[in-house]
C-alpha cells in the first residue's frame, strides 16, 4: 500500500472486521472498494451503518466470493486485496459444512487465481487462530502445529494452504495475517463476548453460556483493524504467516465476570448443552505468542494484558448498551 496503489479491495467488508477496516483505510485517504455479499434488500451490511462522509468515499461492489466470474470483475483496477470474506461461526460449519468448503476455500482460490491473472500487486488472506486447536504449547507461535478441530477450522487451514501455495508456486505476493479471538463493536452475537454482553444489556441475570474453562486471546477490533494494515503495507509479511493477538490468555468463566463487573451487575451463569463444542472439537486453550508481528512488522497491541482487555470491554459494552445498536440483536435466542 505505497503512495502508488490505485485502489484496495477489501472482500467481507460488510462484516463486523471488514467494516472497521474499510472506514479505516478510508480515514487514511486510501481509495477502497468493498465487496459485499449480495442480497435481494440491497444491504451492505455494517456498511450500511458507517458515517456518510466516509461511505461516500467507497465503491461497493456486491457479489458473492463463491463466483469466479464476480470476483476477477471486483478485482479489476485493484492493485492490493485484503481478503476476509469468509464463513466463520464454528457451531454452523458442524451443520453446513459443505458451504464452507465453497466459500472459505473455493473463495479464496478464486481470489488467488484472479490475483494472479491480474498481476495484482499483494493479496492479504485472512486466517484464524482456530487453524492452531487446543495449544500444544503456548504462547502460540506461527510454528504450531495445525489441527483441523472443527469444519469451520479445516476449511480455514486448506484456505491458509492453497493461498500459500500460490506464493510457492507462482510468486504470487501473498501475505497471512492470523487474528486471535477479535471482539468488539458489531460483532455478531455467535460470539461469546457479544453473547454476555447482549443479554447482560437486556435485563436477564442468568446468562446462557457454553464451557467457561477454555482460555482464549482476546484482541479488540482496533488492533486487529491495525495488524492489517501493517501487513498490508510491509513488504515483509510477503510469503509469512503472522500471528495478531494480545499476548495474554484468559479463561471464558474469567471474562463473563468481568464483563458483569463493568456493567455493574450481578449474574448467575447458565450452562446452555446446545452452546457446548463437541468434546474433541472444543478448543480448549489459546494464546498467542506475537513477537514476530513485533519484530517483523512493528506491531503491537495498544490493548494489550489485562487492562487493556477490560478497556476493550469498555469501549464494546458501551457500543452494545446503546439502544439502537442493542435492538438489531436478538439477546433470548442462541445464535447458531
Amino acid at each position: 500500500m505505497r503512495e502508488t496503489t490505485k485502489k484496495i479491495l477489501v472482500t467481507g467488508a460488510d462484516g463486523f472486521i471488514g467494516s472497521h477496516l474499510t472506514e479505516e483505510l478510508v480515514r487514511q485517504g486510501h481509495d477502497v472498494k468493498a465487496f459485499v455479499y449480495y442480497n435481494s434488500f440491497n444491504s451492505w451490511g455494517w456498511l450500511d451503518h458507517s458515517p456518510k462522509e466516509i461511505i461516500d468515499e467507497v465503491e461497493v461492489f456486491s457479489g458473492d466470493i463463491r463466483d469466479p466470474y464476480g470476483v476477477k470483475q471486483a478485482m479489476k483496477g485493484c492493485d492490493v486485496v485484503l481478503h476476509l470474506a469468509a464463513l466463520i461461526a464454528i457451531p454452523y460449519s458442524y451443520h453446513s459444512p459443505d458451504t464452507y468448503v465453497d466459500t472459505n476455500i473455493k473463495g479464496t482460490l478464486n481470489i488467488l487465481q484472479a490475483a494472479r491473472e491480474l498481476e495484482i500487486k499483494k493479496v492479504v488472506h485472512t486466517s484464524t487462530s482456530e487453524v492452531y486447536g487446543t495449544a500444544q504449547f503456548v504462547p502460540i507461535t506461527e510454528e504450531h502445529p495445525l489441527q483441523g478441530q472443527s469444519p469451520y477450522s479445516a476449511s480455514k487451514i486448506g484456505a491458509d494452504q492453497i493461498a500459500f501455495s500460490f506464493f510457492s508456486s507462482f510468486g504470487l505476493p501473498v501475505a497471512i495475517i492470523r487474528p486471535f479471538n477479535t471482539y468488539g463493536p458489531r460483532q455478531s452475537a455467535r460470539a461469546v463476548i457479544p453473547t454476555i454482553i447482549t443479554q447482560i444489556a437486556s435485563g436477564q441475570q442468568a446468562i446462557r453460556l457454553g464451557s467457561l474453562h477454555p482460555t482464549r486471546d482476546f484482541n479488540y477490533v482496533k488492533d486487529t483493524v491495525s495488524g492489517f494494515l501493517a501487513v498490508a503495507q510491509s513488504e515483509k509479511a510477503i510469503g509469512e504467516v503472522i500471528n495478531i493477538g494480545s499476548n495474554y490468555e484468559v479463561s471464558i468463566g474469567e471474562t463473563a465476570q468481568m464483563i458483569a463487573d463493568l456493567m455493574d451487575r450481578n449474574i448467575e451463569i447458565i450452562t446452555d448443552d446446545q452452546r457446548i463444542r463437541p468434546f474433541k472439537s472444543e478448543v480448549e486453550r489459546l494464546w498467542a505468542d506475537n513477537t514476530k508481528a513485533k519484530k517483523l512488522l512493528g506491531w503491537e497491541p495498544t490493548y494489550g494484558g489485562k487492562e487493556g482487555l477490560r478497556r476493550g470491554l469498555a469501549e464494546t459494552i458501551e457500543w452494545f448498551s446503546n439502544k439502537g445498536n442493542l435492538a438489531q440483536y436478538k439477546a433470548g435466542i442462541y445464535n447458531l
